[in-house]
């Protein structure tokens, strides 16, 4: 059997849409990947990320905000940047590892009711799960 691809995901916070993306990469890479996630400035995991997600049956209540790790980051076969921070802020990584840009608005930065934040995290899973599908069907 071929070794899982290595995936990180990245964002500011590693609070919201870097957390989805490795929930969904795990989920539907069913053991072909191998799914991290990572914040340029790591906060915590966001309460509306975790409700959008068990909404699709995927429970990532038990992922932490996690630091970038240049040294990990260099392993990786994949590496997604998710938002413009990221993008601007990741090293330059050897050419081995693919760089791919998502430019997802940040649910988190929302303001309004709870209906009206959550169905914002809706919408971004959502260009999540489409997107992160589409990456694990073209994996090799």
């Amino acid at each position: 059997m071929a070794a899982a691809i290595k995936v990180m995901f990245v964002c500011t916070g590693n609070s919201a849409r870097s957390q989805m993306a490795e929930g969904f990469a795990r989920h539907v890479g069913q053991g072909r990947v191998e799914a991290y996630s990572a914040g340029m400035e790591p906060s915590r995991l966001n309460p509306f990320a975790v409700a959008a997600m068990q909404e699709k049956g995927i429970d990532i209540s038990h992922q932490q905000s996690k630091p970038f790790d240049e040294n990990l980051a260099r392993r990786m076969d994949v590496l997604v940047t998710v938002c413009g921070i990221a993008d601007q802020r990741c090293p330059v990584l050897p050419p081995e590892v693919e760089r791919i840009h998502w430019p997802l608005e940040d649910p988190g930065a929302v303001k309004g009711t709870e209906a009206e934040i959550l169905a914002k995290f809706r919408e971004i899973r959502d260009q999540i799960e489409s997107r992160v599908l589409e990456l694990v069907r073209s994996l090799k």
